[in-house]
């Protein structure tokens, strides 16, 4: 068991310098892209959310869809509202 461990404590010191690694050579995030992130991804959670909440209250799933599509047009791809990444 003791070796177990030592490999597993090795293991995690490697990945750890290397995320220490990345972290250095990143380059800084644009705060307005960080916003506008924020601001995209809160809106598909509330799309999502309120999909859900027509699901809950009994309505057919053609319908709750229709509005999740409306819901996210041109924030999302796909009929599902799936998030489009610009990076």
């Amino acid at each position: 068991m003791g070796k177990a461990i030592a490999i597993v404590t090795a293991g995690l010191l490697v990945f750890g310098g290397a995320a220490l690694a990345a972290e250095k050579t990143a380059k800084p995030e644009d705060p307005a892209h960080v916003r506008k992130s924020i601001e995209d991804h809160l809106a598909m959670a509330e799309a999502h959310l309120h999909a859900a909440q027509c699901l809950k209250a009994g309505k057919a799933e053609k319908v709750c869809h229709a509005q999740l599509e409306k819901d996210c047009k041109g924030l999302a791809v796909g009929k599902y509202c799936g998030m489009k990444h610009s990076h």
